[in-house]
């Protein structure tokens, strides 16, 4: 089985990226499926827990309790809940022992016995506003002041819940096998050469 996980700041393409390697490679893509069946099997709205887990609950937690969720009186117990039920869920799909593509979800830590293929996406601060402002919904209208706000928020956001779940940087090279600066190229022409390194790497590792 070959797993490829795609961790990423927000706007700088990774999401896009994952799924065009997903195609590439013939593998099943996994990411906002997983906040789907999150929310089925607790019965609760995709909003909600996509708002809890993306958006983030974590924002009192002690970053000196990473060791252990379970317990945990400074984070509510439907956060940890779901955060909880997320991972099970990851863990659901690499019991499948089939290729797949995941973006986000702190995926390369769930799935580090998997010895997954793990990539790092970025891009500078202008590419990433720039993203943000051509995909923003019809409601948003967002400023370019207001979108930088925006991306710093969930980054940060994304760099507490990873420390929370491992204790380990969000984003630190070492980290992963790859990192992928998306600014000034085209995603899909990337996609194509993080695809070839990938092959590369899974032959390596055999």
């Amino acid at each position: 089985m070959k797993i490829i996980t795609v961790s990423r700041e927000f706007a700088s393409g990774g999401r896009e990226l994952g799924k065009r390697l997903s195609d590439l490679l013939g593998f099943d893509y996994y990411d906002r499926e997983i906040i789907t069946a999150i929310a089925e099997n607790k019965g609760l709205q995709e909003k909600y827990v996509e708002d809890v887990l993306e958006n983030h609950g974590w924002r009192a937690f002690p970053l000196t309790y990473h060791s252990s969720m379970v317990g945990v009186s400074a984070v509510s117990s439907i956060s940890a809940g779901l955060l909880i039920e997320q991972k099970k869920v990851i863990e659901q799909i690499a019991a499948l022992g089939k290729d797949f593509v995941i973006v986000g979800r702190s995926a390369d830590v769930v799935l580090q016995k998997y010895k997954p293929f793990n990539i790092f996406v970025c891009a500078d601060m202008d590419s990433k506003i720039k993203r943000c402002l051509e995909r923003a919904s019809e409601d948003e209208q967002l400023t370019a002041r207001e979108a930088e706000k925006k991306i710093k928020m969930i980054d940060k956001n994304r760099s507490r819940t990873r420390e929370i779940i491992s204790g380990s940087k969000w984003g630190e090279r070492g980290t992963y096998h790859l990192t992928v600066n998306t600014t000034g190229w085209n995603i899909k022409d990337l996609s194509r050469a993080t695809a070839d390194f990938a092959n590369a790497w899974f032959e390596k590792s055999k």
